[in-house]
C-alpha cells in the first residue's frame, strides 16, 4: 500500500509540475459551431479587426490561427485550432497564454475562477454570437458536377484581398458599362468573376470581372479591358444567397466537397451574379451561382 501511495505522490507531483512549469498554454476553450472551417476562419478575422489593436501573428492554411489580444499593459496569445466535423459544422479549440503569466497566475487557475478565465470566456463568447450572427446572413446549396457555358466576354483583372473583391467589383462596374453602352455593344449574359490566383494564406487574389458580350468585329478599344473566349467547364456548382462581400464562404463549402468526394479541382472559383447589389434588396434573396471547376490534364 505504501508503494503504491508513494507512486500515486510521483504520478501527481509530475502532472503538478507540468502544469505549472511546462503545459505550452494556460487555458483551453472548446466549442462547436455552425459553419465550414474557410468561414470560420475569415469571420475570425473580420472580428479580428473590430477588437481594439488586436492582430493576426500566424496562420496555418485556414485550420490554426495565432491572434494577439491586449490585456492591460501586456498581451494574451489566442492559438485557435479549427476541425472539420462535417460539411457544415467544426469544433474550435482556443488555446491561450498570457504572455506575462506565472507560477502564481497557473496556480490561482486550480483553485478560483479568476479574471484571466472570466475575460477569455467573455471573449470568446463573443466572437461565438459575432459568428452565429454572420452564418444567419447566408446560405449555401451544392447542387454537385455541373458545366460553365463557353462565351465571348469583356473583362477588367483586378488583385485585392477577398474582402475587396466585391468593391473591386464595384468600381470597375461603371467603366465596363459605360464603355460597351457608348459603343451599343450588345450584352450575352450576366457578369461574372473568374479568379486567376488564390492565395489562401494572404486572403489575397487576382481575377477578371468580365461581362459576357456578343462579339463583334467592331468592339472598342480601351487600356483597362480585354476580350476573351471562356470555353465550356466541367465544375461542381453551389448556389450562395447573401451579400456578395462573403460569397468566398461558398468557395471553402466547394472545397470540401471536392475534397470529400475525390475530385481534383483547380483551386479557382468563377462566380456568375444573378442581381445588382446597387439596387439594395433582402441580401438573403441575391443569388449567385458558384463553380469549382474540376481539373483536367492541361491545367
Amino acid at each position: 500500500m505504501k508503494r503504491l501511495g508513494l507512486i500515486f505522490l510521483v504520478v501527481v507531483l509530475l502532472a503538478l509540475g507540468w502544469y505549472l512549469f511546462m503545459k505550452p498554454f494556460d487555458y483551453l476553450v472548446r466549442f462547436e459551431t455552425r459553419g465550414n472551417a474557410g468561414t470560420i476562419n475569415q469571420t475570425l478575422k473580420t472580428w479580428n479587426s473590430t477588437q481594439e489593436n488586436a492582430e493576426i501573428k500566424a496562420q496555418r492554411d485556414f485550420l490554426e490561427i495565432v491572434q494577439l489580444i491586449p490585456a492591460g499593459d501586456s498581451q494574451h496569445e489566442y492559438h485557435w485550432k479549427i476541425s472539420p466535423e462535417s460539411d457544415t459544422t467544426s469544433s474550435v479549440q482556443v488555446f491561450v497564454t498570457g504572455k506575462d503569466s506565472n507560477f502564481k497566475d497557473r496556480a490561482a487557475i486550480l483553485f478560483s475562477d479568476t479574471a484571466f478565465e472570466k475575460d477569455t470566456r467573455q471573449r470568446i463568447t463573443d466572437f461565438a454570437t459575432y459568428l452565429n450572427d454572420h452564418l444567419d446572413k447566408f446560405r449555401i446549396r451544392i447542387t454537385g458536377p455541373a458545366e460553365i457555358p463557353a462565351t465571348y466576354s469583356a473583362c477588367t483583372q483586378l488583385r485585392t484581398t477577398q474582402i475587396g473583391k466585391a468593391f473591386g467589383m464595384m468600381h470597375n462596374y461603371p467603366l465596363l458599362s459605360d464603355v460597351l453602352a457608348a459603343d451599343s455593344v450588345p450584352l450575352n449574359g450576366r457578369p461574372y468573376v473568374q479568379l486567376l490566383e488564390w492565395n489562401r494564406i494572404k486572403d489575397s487574389i487576382s481575377f477578371n470581372f468580365c461581362y459576357p458580350i456578343i462579339k463583334t468585329d467592331s468592339l472598342p478599344l480601351h487600356q483597362e479591358i480585354h476580350y476573351r473566349e471562356r470555353p465550356r467547364i466541367k465544375a461542381i456548382r453551389a448556389v450562395y444567397n447573401g451579400n456578395y462581400l462573403t460569397s468566398d464562404r461558398a468557395w471553402y463549402a466547394l472545397l470540401n466537397y471536392a475534397r470529400k468526394n475525390g475530385i481534383e479541382t483547380t483551386g479557382l472559383p468563377v462566380e456568375i451574379f444573378h442581381n445588382n447589389p446597387n439596387m439594395g434588396g433582402n441580401e438573403l434573396e441575391w443569388t449567385a451561382e458558384i463553380y469549382l471547376p474540376i481539373k483536367t490534364t492541361n491545367d
